[in-house]
């Protein structure tokens, strides 16, 4: 019998995203709300060996349908720099409309959805390229 060995740890980010910045004065807004859920999810995914990295990737006031949003950007070259193994969202509309985006092809990251809603994306499968 194989003794049985700890999985590698994988570096997990949080991204949240609303759409328009009503309700983010709010004490507890849908971002946090977004966040809480992912946090509970890689918590639940502990024994595979994720782990909650510290940086914070929160869009409040920015559509999906464009690419051109700060948080996401830090995101991304984070990914590329091979700082993240796993993004995580609450729903995978928050990262983007559509995920095949070209600025997803250059990444070779895995994403998992935090939402009940979508449990056929809650694999740790790459959505995009990689």
């Amino acid at each position: 019998m194989k003794p049985v060995g700890r999985k590698p740890a994988l570096r997990c980010a949080i991204y949240t995203r609303v759409s328009t910045e009503h309700g983010l004065e709010q004490e507890f807004n849908s971002l946090d709300n977004q966040r809480e859920a992912s946090e509970a999810y890689i918590k639940s995914q502990s024994h595979e060996g994720w782990r909650l990295i510290r940086d914070r990737y929160d869009d409040g006031g920015y559509s999906g349908a464009s690419m051109e949003r700060p948080a996401l950007r830090i995101l991304l070259d984070d990914v590329r720099a091979k700082r993240v193994d796993v993004v995580v969202v609450y729903k995978v509309d928050r990262l983007a409309r559509s995920p095949i985006s070209p600025s997803w092809s250059s990444c070779s990251t895995r994403t998992a959805s935090a939402s009940s809603r979508s449990p056929s994306l809650s694999t740790r499968r790459p959505v995009w390229g990689g």
